[in-house]
């Protein structure tokens, strides 16, 4: 990248991600706002286990906050909420019973 062509503060910003969900491709940069607002939405994570479901949501967590802590509800043996540290909101949870 050539000097000047990045506003400043933007250096560890990313330009472009992607990601591959079944046959659909995601993609996200981080944008250009100095003040970035995650409202109206979550993310959700299903895994297959509450041990993954642990994990992922322990690792969500630090340096963000806990919504919800992972519990069992009538829907999910595991289930929890939380906004990540840059403020994304995430669920995780393991699929119940069919």
């Amino acid at each position: 990248v050539l000097a000047g062509m990045i506003p400043e503060g933007f250096a560890d910003k990313v330009m472009h991600a992607s990601f591959r969900v079944g046959e659909s491709v995601l993609m996200a940069s981080d944008g250009n706002d100095r003040t970035p607002s995650f409202k109206g939405f979550s993310l959700s994570l299903a895994v297959e286990t509450p041990a993954e479901a642990q994990k992922a949501f322990a690792a969500l967590a630090e340096g963000g906050q806990v919504k919800m802590p992972l519990g069992k509800t009538f829907w999910s043996p595991c289930f929890g909420m939380l906004s990540d540290r840059f403020g994304v909101g995430w669920m995780v949870s393991v699929p119940g019973d069919k």
